[in-house]
């Protein structure tokens, strides 16, 4: 009996052993993409010289839009002299096409914000604990949106959309919509 007892405790010693090898590994591992990461950052830094974000643009845009303050949304004005044009395609699953548009400015997740949707106040560490403030979105809403895109087009129009698209800066030719949007 002591050598059966024997050999399961040695045999769980060397599994633990084992274990914790791989987990070292797996940090280190861990700690050398980390340093990679910070040698790419260093190498290759954020631009900091970027004075004007088309993607906040956007989100003002259609904070007043979807608020029903068109009027508002449609005077905005950029300080962008020559606003960059975008060619998209929507589909659907099966690859018929639903639309084609001429974009004005960029597509915009509808997953941005102009803010945090959260504060962290407190987390103790390894315990599961958080005391997390909640903050609303410009609407005084609380959630997530849809995964998808939206953006503008040249006539002023809003366009929202959940599927597959295609997106290019040049224009190219699509051959009879399934189904227009005027």
């Amino acid at each position: 009996m002591k050598k059966k007892l024997f050999i399961v405790m040695l045999l769980g010693t060397m599994l633990l052993g084992a274990t914790g090898c791989d987990i070292e590994d797996i940090s280190n591992d861990t700690e050398k993409t980390i340093n990679v990461g910070n040698k790419l950052s260093e190498n290759q830094p954020t631009p900091t010289d970027i004075d004007y974000s088309l993607e906040r643009y956007n989100l003002i845009k259609r904070a007043y839009w979807v608020n029903g303050m068109r009027d508002k949304a449609r005077s905005m004005t950029t300080p962008i002299a020559d606003m960059p044009l975008g060619y998209i395609v929507l589909l659907t699953d099966n690859g018929a096409v639903v639309g084609k548009f001429i974009v004005d400015g960029k597509v915009s997740s509808l997953n941005s914000y102009l803010t945090p949707d959260s504060e962290l106040y407190e987390c103790v560490r390894n315990s599961g604990w958080c005391d997390n403030k909640w903050l609303p979105d410009v609407d005084g809403s609380y959630g997530e949106n849809d995964n998808g895109i939206f953006f503008f087009t040249t006539d002023g129009k809003y366009v929202e959309w959940t599927g597959t698209y295609l997106y290019s800066d040049i224009p190219f030719k699509v051959n009879d919509p399934i189904v227009k949007v005027d």
